[in-house]
């Protein structure tokens, strides 16, 4: 018998996710808890395993789409159904057996959310006016011509995605047309193809001639492409909007220290050396993160949350240290649980498997919520200095250069040193200047003389 698979909520209320690639195709057969497909949602790229064993009958998506939460995403052929007898002659006991399957839904696996209540379509969740996504839908409604907006107004929700299906979504995209614009006209219903084509004859868009990039001859006489266009979605989408609410909702403030941290890279050279060492990989970043989790202890506001619902300022008793990864699908800042209880050669170890992990594209939701505090390495790319901006929730987070060898006074006289500069960007509600400088000074003490973190550890 057939059995339909629809896309379960993957975490958080989250909306939809787009389909990264399918790893079965039509005809395969699969079995329970195979990885189907890899599907990227605001949070993460998330795997999704096989509800049933059988055959795969009908991919419902195609790689790219965007597909709503509750939607068909894929049907199966799964062995096992009634017989033909069965099926001519049904008691009552078959009628009763048959309507319960027709209730039945698919197992509630690992990494699915939670099961879903009815069969109906879940409800969206109304985003909130503070956020980006919002303020941008607005603008656009505000911004466009007043003959494009209908005379009466609809029941269409602000900063909520108009409702279509994937290749509606793209012939606007071709064409060039807002669905928002559109949707404002149809009300709250699916937006149609023929939606979109009486929209665009209307406000004078071609549907024969979409421009979304404009030819142009090179210099070596061939046709290019005077720009591309690059859907804003998934991780990228999700972290923009999180920046603007954070930079317009936090008062930041950046302040800089230049360190000698010679005496760190040689601790460094020596751990190294140390074959009991040998596994754990051990860097500057995992010092800076020690050193961190050490001056906490003594500027608290840093790790603490702004709570502005219950007029709270909350302090957590524990470091939960987010490390900002950049992975081709943008920035992402996973979190080290317990940060604070670990040592040197574990911090170590945590600091890899989640590097390998987020640039694999494995990070799960659950690893990028709830972040105390954040550092980030823009010493990698070679960069001194920098102003951060705040994850959203968190009150500091610590920028940390390159390490480079130049002229510093050292016991009186000039020597090279290998020097480094640290960026902390803090929530003003919550931090003053005093807190925020002792922070950095107590990082760049133990930096500069790492015996110094015995007065704190």
């Amino acid at each position: 018998m057939i059995e339909e698979f629809h896309l379960p909520d993957l975490g958080e209320g989250l909306a939809d996710a787009e389909i990264v690639q399918w790893l079965v195709a039509p005809g395969d057969t699969v079995t329970l808890n195979q990885t189907l497909a890899e599907v990227e949602t605001a949070k993460a790229v998330v795997e999704l395993p096989s509800p049933y064993d059988g055959t795969v009958k009908t991919l419902h998506a195609e790689a790219g789409d965007t597909v709503d939460v509750g939607a068909p995403l894929i049907a199966f052929d799964v062995a096992g159904g009634e017989s033909d007898a069965a099926a001519k002659a049904p008691d009552a006991t078959s009628t009763a057996a048959a309507a319960d399957s027709e209730e039945k839904t698919p197992p509630n696996l690992v990494g699915y959310g939670a099961a879903p209540s009815s069969k109906s379509r879940p409800m969206r969740r109304a985003r909130r006016a503070a956020r980006g996504p919002a303020v941008a839908d607005t603008a656009v409604l505000e911004a466009a011509p007043h003959d494009v907006l209908p005379e009466t107004p609809t029941s269409v929700r602000v900063g909520e995605r108009p409702r279509s299906t994937p290749p509606v979504r793209a012939y606007a995209k071709r064409l060039g047309v807002d669905l928002v614009l559109v949707a404002a006209e149809v009300g709250d219903r699916v937006v149609t193809r023929e939606d979109i084509d009486a929209y665009a004859e209307r406000v004078g868009v071609s549907a024969e001639a979409p421009a979304v990039s404009t030819p142009q001859s090179s210099v070596f006489g061939e046709s290019a492409e005077r720009e591309t266009r690059i859907p804003i979605r998934g991780v990228r989408k999700h972290t923009a909007a999180a920046m603007v609410h954070s930079a317009f909702t936090a008062p930041h403030v950046t302040t800089f220290h230049t360190v000698d941290v010679t005496a760190t890279m040689d601790l460094i050279a020596n751990l190294r050396a140390d074959k009991s060492l040998a596994e754990h990989r051990i860097g500057p970043l995992v010092i800076v993160a020690k050193a961190v989790c050490l001056a906490l202890s003594r500027t608290p506001g840093l790790n603490s949350r702004w709570d502005e619902e219950a007029g709270e300022i909350v302090q957590p008793h524990y470091v939960d240290l987010g490390i900002a990864a950049a992975t081709e699908r943008g920035l992402i800042v996973p979190n080290i649980r317990g940060a604070d209880r670990m040592t040197v050669p574990q911090l170590a170890d945590a600091l890899g498997a989640l590097t390998a992990t987020a640039r694999s594209g494995k990070t799960s939701a659950a690893d990028l919520a709830g972040g105390t505090f954040s550092i980030t390495n823009i010493g990698v790319f070679g960069i001194d200095a920098g102003t951060p901006i705040l994850p959203p929730g968190q009150s500091g987070i610590l920028a940390v250069g390159a390490v480079r060898r130049m002229p510093w006074e050292y016991r009186g006289e000039i020597a090279l040193r290998q020097v480094m500069t640290l960026s902390l960007s803090f929530d003003h509600r919550i931090v003053d200047g005093a807190e925020g400088a002792r922070f950095v000074k107590d990082v760049a003490d133990i930096l500069n003389e790492p015996g110094r973190a015995m007065l704190l550890g």
